[in-house]
């Protein structure tokens, strides 16, 4: 993305303040933060990854002194050492004006009431869609996630005007809320979906059930957490706000980076974090810087949907499958819903990859055909044959988090 004389100053300001942290002092010893004179020499630097974060554990981003600290957030750990992030009341208050920027680019406004189910503590999801919503001086309903029948009471008695959730949990109330014919009965007009990838099809689903309007959130717990990015109106990507980051869009292969248009994965520096800057931050998520100004006429630069991570791909026989290029394929099928899982297995010395899918279709023959054309999908597209199976709908797991779509068990 563009780099201005502006914001290379800033970059310079970011990495000088990032050398106070033990980290960075060491990651950048011997560079001097003057000595960044050009996009050239910045794009010389070396990348974080997530990697290094977790090597940094508990403390080691961290570079102001302790008493300026007012919060810790923290990254799940599922795939090893947690991630540490201290904030200082600054990046608190940064953090919710850009998440009330995403409001109000969603049309969201005082007068709203946001029904927040993502989840508080140590993750950075719920408190952000709170902050948030009390900086814009809307009604925050604070539920934290589980518990449907409460959720969707609540809903109800109170008037939710604008659901905040993953897109595993959208989907799961939306039919819940169908099937309980409840549609009628709420207010809402708007969703903000975010903490996850997801597909065109399970987009359609949620917000034809649920008749809102849906927005693309977009963040992670490194980079403050949700909110540093969201879709608008015109449904043409995600806005980043760029006033507070600037952003790369790198071969992930070989680290080069890429001109507008190609694809590639996400690369963040912060130009305002006080508590743990970071700089040239491998997110692994797969995307695309879109060219040219949006329909909307908000100055701020868009990449497209996110299409999965490059930590994320695996590899059968031969053939790179990433979760978003199987909703590709799926979305392609006409009578295949939504929801799928992969099971990748090694059987006979072979490795088989089972597809289980939701369809509408009645058990029968029109499953086994669908089945069918599905592998038949798959082999012309990618070059390999999948075990397709038919399931009904909400047949498959659904989660009140993120949903998890691959499993290698090889």
């Amino acid at each position: 993305m563009e780099m201005t004389g502006i914001t290379l100053g800033r970059i310079r300001a970011s990495i000088a303040h990032a050398m106070k942290s033990p980290f960075y002092r060491e990651r950048f010893a011997g560079i001097p933060a003057e000595a960044v004179q050009s996009r050239g020499d910045f794009e010389k630097l070396p990348f974080t990854a997530k990697e290094d974060l977790r090597d940094a554990y508990p403390l080691g981003l961290l570079a102001v002194d302790d008493e300026r600290v007012v919060r810790l957030h923290s990254s799940s750990g599922t795939t090893g050492m947690p991630v540490i992030i201290p904030y200082t009341q600054k990046d608190v208050n940064d953090w919710s004006r850009m998440f009330r920027r995403c409001y109000e680019t969603a049309g969201i406004t005082a007068k709203d009431r946001l029904h927040i189910t993502p989840g508080y503590g140590l993750w950075t999801a719920g408190i952000g869609f709170q902050l948030g919503a009390e900086l814009l001086g809307a009604m925050a309903i604070p539920m934290g996630p589980g518990n449907t029948d409460k959720q969707i009471k609540m809903m109800e008695d109170l008037g939710s005007t604008v659901l905040c959730a993953t897109a595993s949990y959208a989907l799961l109330l939306a039919e819940e809320i169908e099937r309980r014919r409840l549609r009628g009965r709420l207010c809402l007009k708007k969703g903000v979906i975010g903490s996850e990838r997801w597909g065109e099809k399970m987009r359609g689903r949620i917000a034809a059930e649920l008749g809102v309007e849906l927005y693309d959130i977009y963040g992670l717990t490194e980079v403050y957490g949700p909110g540093i990015g969201i879709s608008c109106s015109c449904r043409a990507g995600m806005h980043l706000w760029t006033d507070y980051l600037y952003c790369e869009i790198i071969d992930p292969r070989t680290g080069e980076v890429l001109p507008p248009g190609e694809g590639g994965e996400l690369v963040i520096t912060t130009l305002e974090k006080e508590g743990a800057p970071l700089i040239r931050y491998r997110t692994r998520d797969l995307t695309r810087e879109l060219p040219g100004p949006c329909a909307c006429g908000l100055p701020y630069p868009r990449i497209d949907a996110i299409t999965g991570r490059s930590d994320d791909m695996v590899k059968v026989k031969g053939a790179m499958i990433y979760p978003g290029r199987v909703d590709e394929l799926l979305a392609l099928i006409p009578d295949v819903s939504s929801e799928y899982q992969v099971y990748i297995e090694r059987r006979d010395n072979r490795d088989v990859l089972n597809l289980f899918f939701e369809t509408p279709l009645a058990a029968g023959e029109g499953r086994a055909a669908l089945e069918k054309t599905v592998e038949a999908v798959f082999k012309a597209e990618i070059g390999l044959t999948p075990r397709a199976k038919a399931l009904g709908i909400m047949e498959l797991p659904r989660s009140e988090k993120k949903s998890i779509r691959i499993f290698d068990k090889r």
